[in-house]
């Protein structure tokens, strides 16, 4: 049986991930660090899809989490694979780079960047060796292609995970497994509940943040059969705001 693995699986945008995957009869790994109520509604509203969910817990930040929780999830599941990968995880700590302390600074890159590098790195051979290859989405951000200011840190992680995801789908075409970015603009999630709606709203073309679930769409569309023949693209949804 092939898998989705969503990392930050358990809110915002991972949480719109995870039921588009359900609705699309995939079955999905969750991936969550503390907050285990979340992940458990996430779950449960996975299998009323009639979908399985399994709930996995590790600091994408960690490489030793990491391994080995996806080792203690393959022993157990000999005949599946991860399929699916969607590295959502990512964190905000914003300040002006004269002030941002040194801590903020690495926390950003280490969830965003060497997560995607750690979670990656240890499904790519299991996908490599498939007949079927595999499907590989990393959330990016407008911050990454433009940058903004008040989020070096957070600009840096997400123009980084770009330019490695450019890089990664020509490693792999051959073996079937495509690699695309999603860029998404202002989206209505926690990770933006603090920030001025209102206001950016006025800045976007369409007058309006995005929703989770369109972002979930098009991440379920490169994740798809018919997005077979896509790969290193970089791909926004920002209601007009940056092209």
């Amino acid at each position: 049986m092939k898998y989705a693995l969503v990392t930050g699986g358990s809110r915002g945008l991972g949480r719109a991930v995870c039921l588009k995957l359900a609705k699309m009869g995939i079955p999905v790994l969750i991936n969550y660090q503390s907050n285990v109520t979340a992940a458990e509604e996430v779950k449960t509203l996975v299998q009323a899809e009639g979908v399985d969910a399994e709930l996995i817990r590790f600091d994408v930040a960690s490489k030793t989490e990491a391994d080995e929780a996806l080792a203690c999830w393959e022993a157990e599941h000999p005949d599946d694979y991860i399929a699916y990968l969607v590295n959502n995880a990512g964190i905000r700590r914003d300040n002006v780079m004269f002030m941002m302390p040194e801590t903020d600074w690495h926390e950003v890159l280490d969830v965003s960047l060497n997560g995607f590098f750690y979670v990656t790195r240890f499904l790519l051979p299991k996908m490599m060796m498939r007949k079927h290859g595999g499907r590989i989405v990393n959330m990016a951000s407008l911050s990454g292609l433009k940058g903004m200011p008040g989020q070096v840190n957070y600009s840096a992680a997400k123009a980084a995970l770009i330019g490695a995801t450019k890089a990664l789908a020509q490693e792999v075409a051959l073996r079937n497994v495509t690699v695309n970015a999603v860029a998404p603009g202002f989206i209505e999630t926690d990770m933006t509940k603090d920030l001025p709606q209102e206001e950016l709203a006025k800045l976007v073309p369409m007058h309006r943040f995005g929703k989770p679930e369109e972002v979930a769409a098009l991440v379920g569309f490169l994740l798809s059969d018919e997005a077979s023949y896509i790969t290193g693209e970089v791909i926004s949804i920002n209601g007009g705001l940056y092209t």
